[in-house]
Order: structure tokens, then sequence, then C-alpha cells
């Protein structure tokens, strides 16, 4: 593991730090022993640098120890300064981090680059992943689906339609949708129909108005002028309803025109008509039969939805392929698209992450201040305490070359 290695080298640098205090401290003793038994004078110098080098060296020791605990084990003052001062560390630290590095000066080059657009688009248009992705939507969706109360979805539904139908006017509607064709001119053409085929029945049936006319006439009138006022009866309605069929202006169609806009407008205003149609709706949605369409219509999704998602080559799964295939190309090709996309991307992650960086902030800072201190100067010592030996490394050296200096100067000029 990483930790164990970097325990490793915490060690070895502790050892090499500790390995050079203790041969400075054994070159003191020995220069201490030989100065009493001989008088050269590089003993002196040799003798002053160890000397300074303990003491350099043991203060470091002192200050770097005391950052993760006390020294010793003894409860000096301003030591094991991490453990002791954690929630204020934690504070600090979340403070740096959010004013160094998610300052809006800080992030906005970063946001700027972001480009998602087209690695987006890539990555649609690969078979495996539109699999993958259509694979775990539908399981995603199949699970919510057999999860779901079948009894309550079929309420909500019905709870739902029959608020909307509460607020539905029917008339209104049906008088709109009325007025709507009329202004349109859509109903001449049922009129052209209509003309069509009543003309054509006539004729088709000329022999059942000669029956009927004779049926009504009188018995001393003549077959033949029966036959006669009948076929002046057939041949008029036939020629009145081509007329019909083939005038776009003639004045019948102005009379059903009107006739019409006067039903819609009764259909809307009339308060009868709300009434009935109130009834017609209240009678076809009662509480029972509601229950059972909303029954119906849940039961009739939830199998839809289940067959298309269950089968691999489903009309709708074909369906989602199309789309993802178009939306993959337009994303590649398209530079509009793909600037809308991609600002739209910059902007909602730059509004976002400096409405959230005091989160940041402040995880950092509950994180530090929920570890146990011990922890916590393990951890930091982890991190940062291999480089801290080179401090007493550098402090065993350079005492010993302040103490050699001052020996010198002493000697030399006092």
């Amino acid at each position: 593991m990483i930790e164990d290695i970097k325990r490793k080298q915490l060690n070895k640098y502790k050892a090499f730090a500790t390995g050079l205090f203790v041969l400075m401290a054994t070159i003191f003793v020995v220069t201490t022993i030989l100065q009493k038994t001989n008088d050269s004078h590089w003993i002196g110098y040799v003798k002053a640098f160890s000397e300074a080098a303990m003491v350099g060296a043991l203060a470091d020791w002192f200050a770097v120890t005391a950052l993760f605990r006390h020294p010793l084990g003894l409860p000096i003052p301003h030591t094991n300064l991490i453990e002791n001062s954690k929630q204020k560390l934690g504070d600090n630290l979340g403070s740096f981090v959010v004013s160094n590095f998610l300052s809006p000066e800080t992030i906005r080059p970063y946001i700027q680059k972001i480009k998602i657009s087209n690695f987006v688009g890539e990555w649609l248009s690969k078979d495996k992943n539109q699999d993958a992705l259509i694979k775990n939507i539908s399981d995603i969706i199949l699970d919510i689906l057999n999860k779901l109360d079948d009894s309550q979805v079929s309420r909500f539904i019905g709870k739902k339609v029959s608020e909307m139908t509460d607020s539905i006017q029917l008339n209104q509607i049906l008088g709109n949708g009325i007025i709507y064709l009329l202004d349109k001119n859509d109903h001449q053409k049922i009129v052209t129909n209509l003309s069509k085929q009543i003309k054509e029945y006539i004729i088709e049936n000329d022999g059942m108005i000669q029956e009927r006319v004779k049926k009504g006439s009188y018995s001393f009138i003549p077959s033949f002028v029966d036959n006669k006022i009948a076929q002046k009866i057939s041949s008029g309605l036939s020629d009145f309803f081509r007329e019909v069929e083939e005038d776009t202006n003639h004045e019948i169609r102005s009379l059903i025109t009107k006739k019409i806009y006067d039903f819609s407008n009764e259909l809307k205003e009339d308060p009868k008509w709300s009434d009935e149609f109130k009834t017609i709706k209240n009678d076809f949605l009662k509480e029972d039969k509601l229950n059972e369409y909303s029954n119906d219509i849940w039961n009739s999704i939830k199998k839809t939805l289940g067959t298309e998602l269950h089968e691999e080559e489903s009309s709708l799964k074909k369906y989602i392929i199309k789309n993802l295939n178009e939306f993959s190309q337009n994303l590649k090709t398209d530079e509009n698209l793909q600037n809308k996309i991609d600002n739209w991307i910059r902007v909602t992650a730059y509004k976002y992450i400096l409405k959230n960086t005091h989160q940041a902030g402040n995880l950092i800072s509950s994180t530090v201040g929920n570890w146990q201190g011990k922890e916590l100067s393990e951890k930091l010592e982890l991190e940062v305490g291999k480089d801290l030996q080179f401090i007493r490394v550098n402090g065993t050296l350079v005492g010993g070359l302040v103490g050699l200096i001052i020996y010198t100067i002493a000697h030399f000029f006092l």
C-alpha cells in the first residue's frame, strides 16, 4: 500500500537524521576526551562544530516533533500543535482552498476550456456505448415499474383525470372546435362530399322515388303521369345537389355555414348545453368507472413499457437508437448546437461552483475537525514528515557551521 511505502520512507529519513545527531554526539565525546591529553588546535574546532551541531539537531528535532506530538511524551506548552489546533487548522485550510483555488479568477480559465459536446457526440456514436446506455436506462425504468404500487398509481391517475376533467368545459371545447373548422372553411369538404353522396343516392334509387310517388298519388292519375312526376322530382333533386357539389359559392353552403355558426355559439353560451355535457361527463366518469379506466390505462402502460424495454429489437429501442444517432451526429457537426450546449454547461458549472464554494470549505473544515487528533497528526506526518527530516539534517549541519564560525572568531579575535 502507498501508506506503508510512505511510512518506510519516513522511518528511513528519521533514522538518517537521528544517526547524524548520534554521530555528532560521538565526535563531541571523543574530542572532549582527546582535549585532556592532546593540545592539537584542530580538536577544538572539531569539538566546537560537533557541539553546535548537536544543539542545532536537538532544537530542530524538538521543533519538528512538537508539530505532531509531545516531545518525549512531556506535555510541554505549545507542542503537539496539530492535534491541539485541528479545528482551527481545518477552518484555515478550508478558507485557504476556497480563497485560492475556488475564486472566480481561478476557476474561470478552466471553465472556459470545457468543451464536452464533441466528446459526448463521439461517445454516443459508438454502438457499444449506445447499448450500455439503453440497457442501464431500461434496467432503471423496469426496476421502478416493478417497485411501484399498482393500486396507488391507478388512484393517482384517476385523481389527476378527475381534477383535469372537473375544469374542462366540454361545450366550450366542442363549440370552439367547430368554429375553428368553420373559420378554416374545412366544413365545405363535408358539404361537398355529402351533396355528392345524396346526388348519387337519388340517381341510384330512381325506382324507389317512382314507387313513392305512385303510392301517394290518386288512383285516377295515369301511371305515365306519376312516372313523369317522379322523374322530374328525381332529376330536380339530383341537379340541385350537383349544383351544391360543384358550386363552392352556392347559397345553400352559406346557409349551412350560418346555421353551424349559430349552433356553435349556442353550444358555448346556452347553459343547457353546459349542464347536458356535465351530466354526460359525470355519467361517463363515475368513481367506479374512473377507477376501472385508470387501472386499465396503467396496466396497459406498464405492460407496453415492460415489453418494449425487455425486447432487444423493440420499436421503442430502435426509435431511441435512431434519435441517439441523429443527436450524436448533430453534436459532432453542428457548431451552433455545440456552442449552445458547451456554453450552457460552462455557465451552469461556473454558477454552481461559485454558489457552493462555502460547501467545499465546510467539507474540508468538518472533515479535518472530525478526525481524531492523533490520526490527523499521523496523516500529515506521513505526507510531509520525510521532508521535515531534512530540517533536522540542515539544522545539524548549519548549527555545526555556526558553532565553528563562532569558535574561530572567539579564538582569533577575542
